[in-house]
Protein backbone atom coordinates (compact mmCIF):
# COMPACT_ATOMS: atom_id res chain seq x y z
CA UNK A 1 0.00 0.00 0.00
CA UNK A 2 2.78 2.38 0.92
CA UNK A 3 4.59 1.84 -2.37
CA UNK A 4 1.39 2.22 -4.38
CA UNK A 5 0.69 5.51 -2.66
CA UNK A 6 4.16 6.76 -3.50
CA UNK A 7 3.81 5.65 -7.09
CA UNK A 8 0.49 7.47 -7.40
CA UNK A 9 2.07 10.63 -5.99
CA UNK A 10 4.79 10.39 -8.62
CA UNK A 11 2.34 9.79 -11.46
CA UNK A 12 0.38 12.86 -10.43
CA UNK A 13 3.26 15.01 -11.65
CA UNK A 14 2.09 14.39 -15.19
CA UNK A 15 -1.28 15.99 -14.53
CA UNK A 16 -0.40 18.63 -11.98
CA UNK A 17 1.03 22.08 -12.39
CA UNK A 18 3.68 22.18 -9.74
CA UNK A 19 5.03 25.61 -8.96
CA UNK A 20 8.34 26.20 -7.23
CA UNK A 21 6.99 28.47 -4.54
CA UNK A 22 3.93 27.16 -2.67
CA UNK A 23 1.37 29.77 -1.79
CA UNK A 24 -2.15 30.01 -0.54
CA UNK A 25 -3.44 30.20 -4.08
CA UNK A 26 -2.15 29.05 -7.43
CA UNK A 27 0.55 31.24 -8.92
CA UNK A 28 -0.12 33.14 -12.12
CA UNK A 29 1.53 31.95 -15.30
CA UNK A 30 3.93 34.88 -15.17
CA UNK A 31 5.03 36.71 -12.05
CA UNK A 32 6.84 40.02 -11.76
CA UNK A 33 10.56 40.18 -11.14
CA UNK A 34 11.35 36.49 -11.06
CA UNK A 35 9.23 35.71 -8.03
CA UNK A 36 10.31 32.08 -8.13
CA UNK A 37 13.94 31.58 -7.18
CA UNK A 38 14.38 28.55 -9.35
CA UNK A 39 12.65 30.30 -12.23
CA UNK A 40 14.84 33.36 -11.91
CA UNK A 41 17.58 33.46 -14.51
CA UNK A 42 21.08 32.95 -13.28
CA UNK A 43 21.87 36.38 -14.68
CA UNK A 44 19.37 38.07 -12.39
CA UNK A 45 20.90 41.20 -10.96
CA UNK A 46 22.38 40.24 -7.64
CA UNK A 47 24.01 42.24 -5.13
CA UNK A 48 26.99 41.06 -3.19
CA UNK A 49 30.65 41.85 -3.66
CA UNK A 50 32.50 39.06 -5.47
CA UNK A 51 35.43 37.69 -3.55
CA UNK A 52 36.33 34.03 -3.92
CA UNK A 53 37.64 32.19 -0.91
CA UNK A 54 40.19 29.40 -1.24
CA UNK A 55 38.45 26.03 -1.03
CA UNK A 56 39.73 23.18 1.06
CA UNK A 57 40.63 19.90 -0.57
CA UNK A 58 37.85 17.35 -1.03
CA UNK A 59 38.31 13.64 -0.35
CA UNK A 60 40.09 11.80 -3.11
CA UNK A 61 37.94 9.96 -5.64
CA UNK A 62 38.59 8.07 -8.81
CA UNK A 63 38.78 10.24 -11.93
CA UNK A 64 35.58 9.60 -13.87
CA UNK A 65 36.48 11.93 -16.70
CA UNK A 66 39.36 10.34 -18.58
CA UNK A 67 39.13 10.70 -22.34
CA UNK A 68 37.70 7.71 -24.23
CA UNK A 69 40.20 5.65 -26.17
CA UNK A 70 38.93 7.14 -29.43
CA UNK A 71 39.95 10.61 -28.30
CA UNK A 72 36.39 11.86 -28.53
CA UNK A 73 34.81 13.76 -25.69
CA UNK A 74 32.53 11.92 -23.33
CA UNK A 75 29.00 13.35 -23.40
CA UNK A 76 26.92 13.88 -20.28
CA UNK A 77 23.21 14.73 -20.57
CA UNK A 78 21.92 17.13 -17.91
CA UNK A 79 18.30 18.26 -17.64
CA UNK A 80 17.04 21.20 -15.63
CA UNK A 81 14.22 23.75 -15.53
CA UNK A 82 16.38 26.91 -15.50
CA UNK A 83 19.74 27.90 -16.97
CA UNK A 84 21.39 28.10 -13.54
CA UNK A 85 23.12 24.73 -13.55
CA UNK A 86 24.40 25.34 -17.07
CA UNK A 87 26.84 27.77 -15.45
CA UNK A 88 28.26 24.91 -13.41
CA UNK A 89 28.24 22.69 -16.49
CA UNK A 90 30.53 25.12 -18.30
CA UNK A 91 32.72 25.45 -15.21
CA UNK A 92 32.95 21.65 -15.02
CA UNK A 93 33.98 21.46 -18.69
CA UNK A 94 36.71 23.98 -17.90
CA UNK A 95 38.19 21.57 -15.40
CA UNK A 96 37.47 18.48 -17.53
CA UNK A 97 38.14 19.35 -21.18
CA UNK A 98 37.43 15.77 -22.23
CA UNK A 99 33.80 16.12 -21.16
CA UNK A 100 31.02 17.66 -23.24
CA UNK A 101 27.87 18.42 -21.24
CA UNK A 102 24.68 18.48 -23.27
CA UNK A 103 22.44 20.79 -21.28
CA UNK A 104 18.68 20.66 -21.80
CA UNK A 105 16.48 23.29 -20.18
CA UNK A 106 12.74 22.61 -20.01
CA UNK A 107 10.48 25.14 -18.29
CA UNK A 108 8.19 24.08 -15.46
CA UNK A 109 5.28 26.03 -16.96
CA UNK A 110 2.15 23.89 -16.84
CA UNK A 111 4.22 21.00 -15.50
CA UNK A 112 6.11 20.61 -18.79
CA UNK A 113 9.43 19.71 -17.16
CA UNK A 114 7.97 17.06 -14.89
CA UNK A 115 5.87 15.59 -17.70
CA UNK A 116 8.77 15.28 -20.13
CA UNK A 117 11.06 13.88 -17.48
CA UNK A 118 8.52 11.26 -16.45
CA UNK A 119 7.99 10.29 -20.09
CA UNK A 120 11.75 9.91 -20.67
CA UNK A 121 12.42 7.68 -17.68
CA UNK A 122 13.29 4.15 -18.70
CA UNK A 123 13.97 5.16 -22.31
CA UNK A 124 17.09 6.02 -24.28
CA UNK A 125 16.05 9.68 -24.05
CA UNK A 126 16.47 9.81 -20.28
CA UNK A 127 19.09 12.27 -18.99
CA UNK A 128 22.10 11.22 -16.94
CA UNK A 129 21.75 14.01 -14.37
CA UNK A 130 18.44 15.59 -13.42
CA UNK A 131 17.59 18.74 -11.48
CA UNK A 132 14.73 18.41 -9.00
CA UNK A 133 12.87 21.35 -7.46
CA UNK A 134 11.74 21.34 -3.83
CA UNK A 135 8.07 20.92 -4.79
CA UNK A 136 8.69 17.52 -6.37
CA UNK A 137 12.17 16.35 -5.33
CA UNK A 138 10.79 13.98 -2.71
CA UNK A 139 8.58 12.23 -5.25
CA UNK A 140 11.73 11.17 -7.10
CA UNK A 141 13.83 10.49 -4.00
CA UNK A 142 11.11 8.15 -2.75
CA UNK A 143 10.98 6.34 -6.11
CA UNK A 144 13.37 3.85 -7.72
CA UNK A 145 14.39 6.22 -10.52
CA UNK A 146 17.45 7.73 -8.85
CA UNK A 147 20.85 6.17 -8.19
CA UNK A 148 22.14 5.72 -4.65
CA UNK A 149 24.68 8.54 -4.13
CA UNK A 150 25.78 7.49 -0.67
CA UNK A 151 29.38 7.41 -1.91
CA UNK A 152 29.32 11.23 -1.84
CA UNK A 153 28.41 11.48 1.85
CA UNK A 154 32.07 11.95 2.91
CA UNK A 155 32.08 15.17 0.87
CA UNK A 156 28.89 16.32 2.55
CA UNK A 157 30.42 15.61 5.93
CA UNK A 158 33.57 17.56 5.09
CA UNK A 159 31.52 20.44 3.72
CA UNK A 160 29.24 20.35 6.75
CA UNK A 161 26.32 20.39 4.35
CA UNK A 162 23.28 21.64 6.22
CA UNK A 163 21.43 18.65 7.64
CA UNK A 164 18.05 19.61 6.22
CA UNK A 165 19.53 19.77 2.70
CA UNK A 166 20.79 16.19 2.92
CA UNK A 167 17.58 15.02 4.62
CA UNK A 168 15.50 16.19 1.66
CA UNK A 169 17.62 14.08 -0.69
CA UNK A 170 17.44 10.99 1.52
CA UNK A 171 14.78 8.30 1.82
CA UNK A 172 14.90 5.22 4.07
CA UNK A 173 18.55 5.89 4.79
CA UNK A 174 19.56 6.13 1.12
CA UNK A 175 20.82 9.49 -0.17
CA UNK A 176 19.91 10.05 -3.82
CA UNK A 177 20.16 13.82 -4.32
CA UNK A 178 22.24 16.77 -3.16
CA UNK A 179 21.70 20.52 -3.45
CA UNK A 180 24.15 23.30 -4.15
CA UNK A 181 22.01 25.83 -2.30
CA UNK A 182 20.27 25.97 1.05
CA UNK A 183 17.08 27.98 1.34
CA UNK A 184 16.36 28.82 4.98
CA UNK A 185 13.52 31.23 5.48
CA UNK A 186 13.52 34.51 7.35
CA UNK A 187 11.29 37.47 8.15
CA UNK A 188 11.96 40.78 6.40
CA UNK A 189 10.54 43.91 8.06
CA UNK A 190 10.34 47.64 7.34
CA UNK A 191 12.76 49.53 9.54
CA UNK A 192 10.95 52.88 9.41
CA UNK A 193 7.67 51.25 10.43
CA UNK A 194 9.40 49.34 13.22
CA UNK A 195 10.72 52.60 14.64
CA UNK A 196 7.29 54.19 14.37
CA UNK A 197 5.34 51.38 16.02
CA UNK A 198 7.90 49.76 18.33
CA UNK A 199 10.47 52.51 18.90
CA UNK A 200 13.37 50.56 17.41
CA UNK A 201 14.50 48.96 14.17
CA UNK A 202 17.35 47.00 15.77
CA UNK A 203 17.21 43.40 14.46
CA UNK A 204 17.95 41.88 17.86
CA UNK A 205 15.15 43.83 19.53
CA UNK A 206 12.67 43.17 16.72
CA UNK A 207 13.50 39.44 16.86
CA UNK A 208 12.74 39.46 20.59
CA UNK A 209 9.39 41.12 19.85
CA UNK A 210 8.51 38.56 17.15
CA UNK A 211 10.22 35.41 18.42
CA UNK A 212 7.07 33.24 18.24
CA UNK A 213 3.68 33.44 16.58
CA UNK A 214 1.87 34.52 19.72
CA UNK A 215 4.18 37.52 19.91
CA UNK A 216 3.87 38.07 16.17
CA UNK A 217 0.09 38.19 16.55
CA UNK A 218 0.35 40.61 19.49
CA UNK A 219 2.61 42.82 17.40
CA UNK A 220 0.09 42.74 14.57
CA UNK A 221 -2.50 44.23 16.92
CA UNK A 222 -0.07 47.00 17.86
CA UNK A 223 0.65 47.77 14.21
CA UNK A 224 -3.05 47.98 13.41
CA UNK A 225 -3.82 50.21 16.38
CA UNK A 226 -0.93 52.63 15.95
CA UNK A 227 -1.38 52.90 12.19
CA UNK A 228 -5.12 53.32 12.35
CA UNK A 229 -5.44 50.26 10.16
CA UNK A 230 -3.28 51.70 7.40
CA UNK A 231 -0.43 49.21 7.93
CA UNK A 232 -0.87 45.46 7.73
CA UNK A 233 1.40 43.08 9.60
CA UNK A 234 1.66 40.84 6.54
CA UNK A 235 0.48 40.96 2.94
CA UNK A 236 -1.05 37.47 2.89
CA UNK A 237 -1.70 34.81 5.50
CA UNK A 238 -0.26 32.41 2.94
CA UNK A 239 3.11 33.99 3.71
CA UNK A 240 3.33 32.15 7.01
CA UNK A 241 2.02 28.82 5.80
CA UNK A 242 5.53 27.43 5.32
CA UNK A 243 6.72 28.21 8.88
CA UNK A 244 3.73 26.45 10.43
CA UNK A 245 3.91 23.41 8.14
CA UNK A 246 7.68 23.14 8.58
CA UNK A 247 7.31 22.82 12.35
CA UNK A 248 4.88 19.94 12.50
CA UNK A 249 5.76 16.98 14.67
CA UNK A 250 4.26 14.48 12.24
CA UNK A 251 4.25 14.34 8.42
CA UNK A 252 1.07 14.56 6.38
CA UNK A 253 0.96 10.80 5.80
CA UNK A 254 1.65 8.05 8.32
CA UNK A 255 0.87 4.44 7.35
CA UNK A 256 -1.26 5.64 4.41
CA UNK A 257 -3.35 7.76 6.76
CA UNK A 258 -3.70 11.55 6.65
CA UNK A 259 -2.39 13.28 9.78
CA UNK A 260 -3.55 16.79 10.72
CA UNK A 261 -0.79 17.91 13.06
CA UNK A 262 -1.65 20.52 15.74
CA UNK A 263 0.54 23.03 13.88
CA UNK A 264 -1.80 22.75 10.88
CA UNK A 265 -4.75 23.62 13.11
CA UNK A 266 -2.77 26.52 14.57
CA UNK A 267 -2.02 27.79 11.08
CA UNK A 268 -5.71 27.74 10.17
CA UNK A 269 -6.64 29.48 13.44
CA UNK A 270 -3.95 32.13 12.96
CA UNK A 271 -4.90 32.75 9.34
CA UNK A 272 -8.55 33.19 10.35
CA UNK A 273 -7.62 35.59 13.13
CA UNK A 274 -5.47 37.68 10.82
CA UNK A 275 -8.26 37.83 8.25
CA UNK A 276 -11.00 38.71 10.72
CA UNK A 277 -8.92 41.30 12.59
CA UNK A 278 -7.57 42.99 9.46
CA UNK A 279 -3.95 42.13 10.21
CA UNK A 280 -3.27 40.98 6.62
CA UNK A 281 -3.76 42.83 3.35
CA UNK A 282 -5.53 39.87 1.68
CA UNK A 283 -3.07 40.21 -1.20
CA UNK A 284 -2.53 36.84 -2.87
CA UNK A 285 1.07 35.76 -3.17
CA UNK A 286 2.75 36.43 -6.53
CA UNK A 287 0.02 38.85 -7.59
CA UNK A 288 0.07 42.62 -8.00
CA UNK A 289 -1.04 43.61 -4.51
CA UNK A 290 1.53 41.34 -2.90
CA UNK A 291 4.36 43.06 -4.77
CA UNK A 292 2.83 46.51 -4.28
CA UNK A 293 3.22 46.10 -0.52
CA UNK A 294 6.97 45.87 -1.01
CA UNK A 295 7.23 49.39 -2.43
CA UNK A 296 4.41 51.32 -0.73
CA UNK A 297 2.21 51.47 -3.82
CA UNK A 298 -0.51 49.32 -2.24
CA UNK A 299 -3.97 50.91 -2.01
CA UNK A 300 -7.33 49.59 -0.87
CA UNK A 301 -10.55 49.54 -2.89
CA UNK A 302 -11.17 53.19 -2.00
CA UNK A 303 -7.71 54.24 -3.16
CA UNK A 304 -6.36 54.74 0.37
CA UNK A 305 -2.59 54.09 0.62
CA UNK A 306 -1.66 51.05 2.71
CA UNK A 307 1.64 49.65 3.93
CA UNK A 308 2.91 46.16 4.78
CA UNK A 309 5.17 45.66 7.80
CA UNK A 310 6.75 42.27 7.04
CA UNK A 311 7.25 39.46 4.53
CA UNK A 312 8.22 35.83 5.07
CA UNK A 313 10.79 34.99 2.38
CA UNK A 314 13.72 32.54 2.00
CA UNK A 315 17.28 33.24 0.88
CA UNK A 316 16.37 33.72 -2.77
CA UNK A 317 13.51 36.02 -1.82
CA UNK A 318 15.90 38.89 -1.18
CA UNK A 319 17.69 39.19 -4.55
CA UNK A 320 14.92 37.76 -6.74
CA UNK A 321 11.72 39.08 -5.13
CA UNK A 322 12.08 41.81 -2.52
CA UNK A 323 14.94 43.88 -3.91
CA UNK A 324 13.65 43.98 -7.52
CA UNK A 325 10.21 45.06 -6.30
CA UNK A 326 11.27 47.68 -3.76
CA UNK A 327 10.80 50.44 -6.34
CA UNK A 328 7.30 51.12 -7.64
CA UNK A 329 6.61 50.87 -11.36
CA UNK A 330 6.20 54.65 -11.72
CA UNK A 331 9.30 55.35 -9.63
CA UNK A 332 7.36 57.37 -7.07
CA UNK A 333 8.39 55.21 -4.12
CA UNK A 334 11.42 53.12 -3.25
CA UNK A 335 11.85 51.19 -0.01
CA UNK A 336 15.45 50.13 -0.68
CA UNK A 337 17.54 50.56 2.45
CA UNK A 338 14.47 50.46 4.69
CA UNK A 339 14.47 46.71 5.32
CA UNK A 340 15.85 44.52 8.05
CA UNK A 341 15.93 40.73 8.34
CA UNK A 342 15.51 38.41 11.34
CA UNK A 343 14.99 34.68 11.79
CA UNK A 344 11.38 35.35 12.74
CA UNK A 345 8.83 33.35 14.76
CA UNK A 346 9.65 29.87 13.41
CA UNK A 347 12.48 28.28 11.40
CA UNK A 348 11.57 27.02 7.91
CA UNK A 349 12.92 26.47 4.42
CA UNK A 350 11.37 27.32 1.06
CA UNK A 351 12.42 26.11 -2.38
CA UNK A 352 15.78 24.91 -3.62
CA UNK A 353 17.19 22.67 -6.37
CA UNK A 354 18.62 19.18 -5.89
CA UNK A 355 20.61 17.09 -8.38
CA UNK A 356 20.32 13.36 -8.83
CA UNK A 357 21.60 10.67 -11.19
CA UNK A 358 19.14 8.53 -13.13
CA UNK A 359 19.58 4.94 -12.04
CA UNK A 360 20.88 2.70 -14.82
CA UNK A 361 22.63 5.42 -16.83
CA UNK A 362 25.78 4.10 -18.54
CA UNK A 363 27.47 7.35 -17.49
CA UNK A 364 26.96 6.72 -13.78
CA UNK A 365 30.54 7.53 -12.71
CA UNK A 366 30.73 10.73 -14.72
CA UNK A 367 27.22 11.79 -13.67
CA UNK A 368 28.04 11.19 -10.02
CA UNK A 369 31.21 13.24 -10.32
CA UNK A 370 29.26 16.12 -11.87
CA UNK A 371 26.78 16.05 -8.97
CA UNK A 372 29.74 16.06 -6.57
CA UNK A 373 31.24 19.09 -8.33
CA UNK A 374 27.98 21.03 -8.54
CA UNK A 375 26.79 20.43 -4.99
CA UNK A 376 29.74 19.43 -2.80
CA UNK A 377 32.91 20.97 -4.27
CA UNK A 378 33.92 23.83 -1.97
CA UNK A 379 35.76 25.78 -4.67
CA UNK A 380 32.77 25.59 -7.00
CA UNK A 381 30.33 26.60 -4.25
CA UNK A 382 32.54 29.53 -3.32
CA UNK A 383 32.75 30.66 -6.93
CA UNK A 384 28.99 30.26 -7.29
CA UNK A 385 28.18 32.32 -4.19
CA UNK A 386 30.68 35.13 -4.66
CA UNK A 387 30.21 36.04 -8.30
CA UNK A 388 33.28 34.42 -9.84
CA UNK A 389 31.23 32.84 -12.62
CA UNK A 390 30.84 35.94 -14.75
CA UNK A 391 29.95 35.75 -18.42
CA UNK A 392 33.58 36.55 -19.32
CA UNK A 393 34.75 33.68 -17.09
CA UNK A 394 32.41 31.25 -18.85
CA UNK A 395 33.20 32.53 -22.33
CA UNK A 396 36.89 31.92 -21.69
CA UNK A 397 35.93 28.24 -21.37
CA UNK A 398 33.28 28.15 -24.08
CA UNK A 399 33.09 31.13 -26.49
CA UNK A 400 29.62 30.01 -27.55
CA UNK A 401 28.10 30.61 -24.13
CA UNK A 402 25.05 32.87 -24.26
CA UNK A 403 25.71 36.49 -23.38
CA UNK A 404 23.42 36.33 -20.35
CA UNK A 405 24.87 33.12 -18.90
CA UNK A 406 26.45 33.88 -15.52
CA UNK A 407 25.86 33.62 -11.79
CA UNK A 408 25.78 36.88 -9.91
CA UNK A 409 26.85 36.82 -6.26
CA UNK A 410 24.54 36.22 -3.34
CA UNK A 411 23.06 32.72 -3.56
CA UNK A 412 23.18 30.98 -0.17
CA UNK A 413 25.04 27.69 -0.61
CA UNK A 414 24.58 24.36 1.13
CA UNK A 415 28.02 24.04 2.73
CA UNK A 416 28.33 25.53 6.20
CA UNK A 417 32.11 25.52 5.78
CA UNK A 418 31.86 27.71 2.68
CA UNK A 419 29.16 29.93 4.17
CA UNK A 420 31.18 30.74 7.26
CA UNK A 421 34.24 31.44 5.14
CA UNK A 422 32.56 33.95 2.81
CA UNK A 423 30.23 35.79 5.22
CA UNK A 424 32.64 38.79 5.42
CA UNK A 425 32.46 39.15 1.62
CA UNK A 426 28.91 40.42 2.00
CA UNK A 427 29.56 43.09 4.64
CA UNK A 428 29.64 45.95 2.13
CA UNK A 429 27.56 44.46 -0.65
CA UNK A 430 24.55 45.94 -2.41
CA UNK A 431 22.35 43.48 -0.59
CA UNK A 432 23.79 44.78 2.65
CA UNK A 433 22.99 48.34 1.60
CA UNK A 434 19.44 47.25 0.81
CA UNK A 435 19.20 46.04 4.41
CA UNK A 436 20.64 49.27 5.83
CA UNK A 437 24.05 47.71 6.41
CA UNK A 438 22.89 44.32 7.69
CA UNK A 439 24.77 41.30 6.33
CA UNK A 440 22.05 39.08 4.88
CA UNK A 441 24.42 36.14 4.48
CA UNK A 442 25.20 36.23 8.19
CA UNK A 443 21.50 36.32 9.01
CA UNK A 444 20.70 33.30 6.90
CA UNK A 445 23.73 31.48 8.32
CA UNK A 446 22.23 31.98 11.77
CA UNK A 447 18.84 30.63 10.67
CA UNK A 448 19.96 27.64 8.58
CA UNK A 449 21.04 25.20 11.33
CA UNK A 450 17.57 25.35 12.90
CA UNK A 451 15.71 24.20 9.80
CA UNK A 452 14.24 20.69 9.90
CA UNK A 453 13.07 19.03 6.68
CA UNK A 454 12.81 15.42 7.85
CA UNK A 455 9.03 15.45 7.49
CA UNK A 456 9.04 16.25 3.78
CA UNK A 457 7.24 13.68 1.63
CA UNK A 458 6.58 13.35 -2.07
CA UNK A 459 2.86 13.98 -1.59
CA UNK A 460 3.29 17.21 0.41
CA UNK A 461 2.77 19.66 -2.42
CA UNK A 462 -0.43 18.05 -3.67
CA UNK A 463 -1.87 17.72 -0.17
CA UNK A 464 -1.11 21.32 0.75
CA UNK A 465 -2.42 22.74 -2.51
CA UNK A 466 -5.66 20.83 -2.09
CA UNK A 467 -6.24 22.86 1.06
CA UNK A 468 -5.91 26.25 -0.64
CA UNK A 469 -9.39 26.72 -2.09
CA UNK A 470 -11.43 25.45 0.87
CA UNK A 471 -9.22 27.41 3.27
CA UNK A 472 -9.75 30.63 1.34
CA UNK A 473 -13.49 30.01 1.34
CA UNK A 474 -13.37 29.57 5.10
CA UNK A 475 -11.27 32.69 5.63
CA UNK A 476 -13.74 34.67 3.53
CA UNK A 477 -16.66 33.42 5.59
CA UNK A 478 -18.19 31.48 2.70
CA UNK A 479 -18.11 28.11 4.47
CA UNK A 480 -17.66 26.90 8.03
CA UNK A 481 -14.45 25.43 9.38
CA UNK A 482 -16.02 21.96 9.47
CA UNK A 483 -17.01 22.33 5.82
CA UNK A 484 -13.45 23.41 4.99
CA UNK A 485 -11.92 20.27 6.52
CA UNK A 486 -14.54 18.06 4.88
CA UNK A 487 -14.04 19.58 1.43
CA UNK A 488 -10.27 19.26 1.69
CA UNK A 489 -10.50 15.59 2.66
CA UNK A 490 -13.00 14.89 -0.12
CA UNK A 491 -10.57 16.38 -2.64
CA UNK A 492 -7.73 14.26 -1.25
CA UNK A 493 -9.84 11.12 -1.50
CA UNK A 494 -10.14 11.73 -5.24
CA UNK A 495 -6.45 12.45 -5.77
CA UNK A 496 -5.20 9.76 -3.37
CA UNK A 497 -7.71 6.89 -3.27
CA UNK A 498 -5.40 4.77 -1.12
CA UNK A 499 -5.10 7.51 1.52
CA UNK A 500 -7.31 7.19 4.58
CA UNK A 501 -8.60 10.64 5.58
CA UNK A 502 -10.78 9.63 8.54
Amino acid sequence: MKNSFRLLALLMMVAMVLAACPSQSAEPTAVPAAADATAAPAAAEATAAPAAAEATAAPAVADATEAPASGEKETLNVWSFTNEINTMAVAYEGKHPNVDIKYTMIPMTNGEYQTKLKAALGTSDAPDVVALEAAFVKQFVESDFLKDLGSLLPYAQEDQTYTFVTDVGTNDGVTKAYAYQATPGALFYRRSLAKEYFGTDDPAEIQALLSDFDKYTEAAAVVKEKSGGDTYMVASSGDFQNPFFANREQPWVVDDTLVVDPMVQKYVDTAKLFRDEGYEAQAQQWQEGWFAGMNDSLVDAAGTPKKVFSYFLPTWGLPYVLAPNAKSADGSSDTSGDWGVITGPLPYQWGGTWLGVIDGTPKADLATDFVRFATLDQENLTNWATGVYTNDYLKAIDPNVASDQMQAPGDFVSSQVVVEKIIPDFDNSELSAFLAGQNSYAGFAEAAPSVNAKLMQGSDDAIQRAMNDPLNQYLNGEITEDQMWATWKENLAIDFPDLSTN
